[in-house]
């Protein structure tokens, strides 16, 4: 009797041994894997406050003075520079991706677009777009250890991120070497004439103001719309930047989307489209974030 006694608690003990052994060295290798996520924060003259924003640093980004490539994310209506990590589940997803060598160890800045669009406002009394580039870009890339060149740099988004990313990647294809846009607010210009005015305003009112119907496809509009903008390109601009653009099979923004990947594809303006089964949720964008991202990494210059 003691004799088996002693080997059940021998194989217990070898069990629990095991156990402990193998939950150590997962987390040894989680905390290994794992980025540093912080606030920091930027005084702006452009819009007269303050600026939050947040900054992910990949691990080992203090052992040494190596440069890293520089992604910005951008945010969706409603939200702020917490929304990708709140529910998105970026951080988790990019130190996974990054030790499993899916994606290079990448810098990440995440901004706070209020409900901006990210453009400068119709009457250039909030100039969000000048304080992104004249203000938030330069000060970030002075004072991190980042990349500086294009073929170093992608901006990445969803729904209002997602359109800031499209328009940014034609309103500033000098500065980025690709683009991924999840669930972009894309809408044709038809789209936009139907919107009842509630809508209107709720969607739309920081940036545009309050429009009738008939005022609201107009020079302003068609400086800020992907589908007029992608029309503009000459032969020579076409393939400044990577673009890739995901939109669920159920999204209520598939006809502006869907629109845009035709003018694209008419206009031989290449670009990645993609469409899966979901619509406008988080389910959707976080199983889409790292896709996302793989495509805008694989862009860089790697050397």
């Amino acid at each position: 009797m003691k004799i088996v006694s002693l080997l059940k608690e021998s194989t217990t003990m070898q069990f629990f041994k095991t156990i402990f052994l193998g939950a150590f060295l997962f987390l040894a290798q989680l905390s290994f894997a794992q980025g540093t996520l912080f606030k920091d924060s930027i005084s702006s003259k452009t819009l007269g406050k303050t600026k939050v924003f947040n900054v992910y640093l990949p691990e080992g980004y203090n052992e040494d003075d190596t440069d890293y490539p520089v992604i910005y994310l951008l945010h969706g209506l409603g939200g702020d520079e917490n929304q990708w990590l709140e529910g998105g589940d970026m951080q988790a997803q990019v130190d996974q991706a990054i030790a499993d060598s899916i994606i290079p160890k990448t810098i990440f800045f995440l901004p706070d677009g209020e409900a901006t669009y990210y453009i400068n406002n119709i009457k250039g009394t909030y100039e969000y777009e000048n304080f992104f580039f004249d203000e938030f870009m330069p000060f970030v890339e002075n004072k991190y250890h980042v990349k500086k060149e294009k073929q170093n740099r992608g901006i990445a988004g969803l729904s209002m991120g997602g359109y800031g990313t499209l328009v940014y990647r034609f309103h500033h294809p000098e500065l980025f070497i690709a683009a991924s846009a999840l669930s972009p607010a894309v809408r044709t210009d038809e789209e936009m004439i139907e919107l009842s005015d509630k809508e209107f305003a709720v969607r739309y009112e920081t940036a545009y103001g309050k429009l009738p119907k008939d005022e609201r496809i107009s020079d302003f509009h068609n400086h800020n719309s992907p589908i007029y903008l992608a029309k503009q390109l000459s032969e020579s601009e076409k393939d400044d930047v990577a673009m890739y653009i995901d939109c669920g099979d159920d999204d209520h923004l598939y006809k502006g989307n869907s629109t845009l990947h035709i003018v694209l594809r008419d206009l031989k303006i290449p670009h990645e489209y993609r469409v899966r089964n979901g619509g406008h949720t988080w389910d959707y964008w976080r199983t889409g974030l790292i896709p996302a991202l793989i495509f805008i990494t694989k862009n860089f210059d790697q050397n």
